[in-house]
Formats: structure tokens, sequence, C-alpha cells
């Protein structure tokens, strides 16, 4: 069989895929945590609704790491795996959605995945202790915090130097969300170029991993447009600003730039649907 031909039946699995996971309806807040108690009193058919609910978020993640050499379908099945383990491990009483919490067990197995295909170079032992111990504090932290912990935060309680974290996690390819405090409450994330409007996933994970790609689609936007965007995301390098900031900059006031953001954001959501969802 050819090599094109093989891609071509790829490409038709996953879309019939993509429409099967389509027509799954999705939880909320509440239905999640009533299939949560359930699952902790051992309900089977609780813990297939709250993954098939999610499937779709494993497709949204392994589609950030589509450039690389392991074929889409493939980091697929390794983040269902990875959404079984969230299923199993989810805590209702944390109040965190269940997404936010899932998407750190999906990347696990993707990235997991990722190293093992390019057969990494091992890792002195304690390395890969402080790793394993860093991966755990994590999503403890995230659980206990609700939202994603900093590298200061895991370092603090880890009792260690905040810079092992950050040579740690670049030792073992990470792609962990430790990127500092979002503490601009009225900062987007480009999920939400992304992301159902019903669904929140690791706002700060996609971020990090669809960079390349919203780059791309930034050139569709009108000047302003593409402006507001680059300092609200921290593109090519620039550091973060509030509405208020950016208001300064560019001259125009902080509801103006609101606006422009929300524009913006509209617009790439309009050209980042199936295609790129299925990577077609």
């Amino acid at each position: 069989m050819s090599g094109k031909t093989e891609a071509s039946m790829s490409e038709d699995t996953l879309k019939m895929y993509y429409e099967r996971v389509k027509q799954i309806a999705l939880l909320n807040a509440e239905e999640e945590r009533d299939l949560s108690m359930r699952i902790q009193a051992g309900e089977e058919a609780a813990r297939s609704r709250l993954i098939e609910a999610n499937l779709r978020l494993v497709i949204k993640i392994a589609r950030a790491f589509a450039n690389f050499d392991v074929p889409l379908i493939d980091l697929i099945q390794e983040g269902n795996m990875g959404l079984i383990k969230a299923a199993e491990r989810y805590d209702y009483r944390r109040n965190v959605r269940f997404s936010t919490y899932a998407s750190w067990w999906i990347k696990q197995a993707v990235t997991r995945s990722l190293v093992n295909s390019r057969r990494a170079i091992r890792l002195p032992h304690r390395k890969e202790e402080l790793i394993k111990r860093i991966h755990k504090t994590y999503g403890y932290l995230s659980q206990s915090l609700s939202r994603e912990p900093n590298r200061s935060e895991i370092a603090k309680e880890l009792g260690i130097e905040e810079r092992f974290v950050q040579e740690a996690m670049e030792m073992s390819g990470s792609i962990m969300p430790l990127e500092g405090d979002n503490d601009d409450e009225e900062a987007g994330s480009v999920l939400d170029v992304y992301a159902d409007e019903t669904y929140s996933p690791d706002a700060a994970f996609v971020r990090n991993c669809v960079r390349e790609k919203t780059v791309e689609l930034l050139e569709a936007l009108m000047e302003k447009e593409r402006q507001v965007l680059i300092y609200r995301f921290e593109f090519y390098g620039n550091k973060k600003k509030t509405l208020k900031g950016i208001g300064e900059t560019m001259g125009i006031s902080a509801e103006t730039v609101r606006q422009i953001e929300k524009r913006a954001i509209r617009k790439l959501r309009d050209q980042s649907d199936y295609a790129d969802f299925i990577g077609a």
C-alpha cells in the first residue's frame, strides 16, 4: 500500500471519528459533579459518559502536536488513555472543571508518546525522579488552587529553588504551562479562538501549543486587530498588557481595545473550524 493511500485512509478515519465525537453532548459543571459522584460509587456507566463527553478535548490537544512525526490518530489514542486516567481520579470536591483537570493527564500521555517515539536519551535517575515529583505536584496544585500553579508555587511545595523546576522541565521537554501568574483577570487566551464556547480546557497549554498556527491566522486581520492580539497574548516576545495598557500605547480607550479584541477573536474562530480541527 502506498504512503499516499495510507495517508488518505488515516484522514478518512479521522473524519469519521470526528463526526462521531461531534454528536456527543458536552457536560455542564453540575453534570460533571454528578458523574464524578457516581464514578466514586463505582458506576461504570457514569465513567463512560464522562470520558465520551470529553473525547473532543483529546482531539484538540492532540491536534496541537500534529506537526510532530507521530500520526495524529496515534496521538489521539494515547490522549484517550490519559483521559481515562483523569476520569478515574477526578475529585469534584476540588471545585475545578473536569476539562481543566483532564487536560494535564491528556497532554502528559501525548508528550510521553512523543518522547518514546523519538527514543529520547535517558535522563539521570535523580532528574527523572524530580520530573515525576514536579508533574505530580502540578496535578495536585491544579486541583487545590482551582487553577494552574506557576513555577514559584511548585518550587515552594517541593521545597526546592525555582530554577530547579525550570531546568527539570527543560530537560524533560515538557510543555507544562509554567509561565508565571496570570494576574490580569481581563486577559483572555488563545484558547478562546479555538474552543467551543461551552468548553474550557487548559488555556495556557493551548496558548503554548497553537501559538504558531495562530500567528499565521493573525496575518488575515486588520492592523489594529493584529496589534491588540499581539499585546494580549504575548506574540513575538511582547510582554502581555492589560486593556488599559494597550489603550495607552495605541492612543485609544480600554473599551475600544476590548471591542477590537472581541472582533479579532471572532474572526480567528471563523477561520479555524473543521479543516484545522482534523488536519485536512
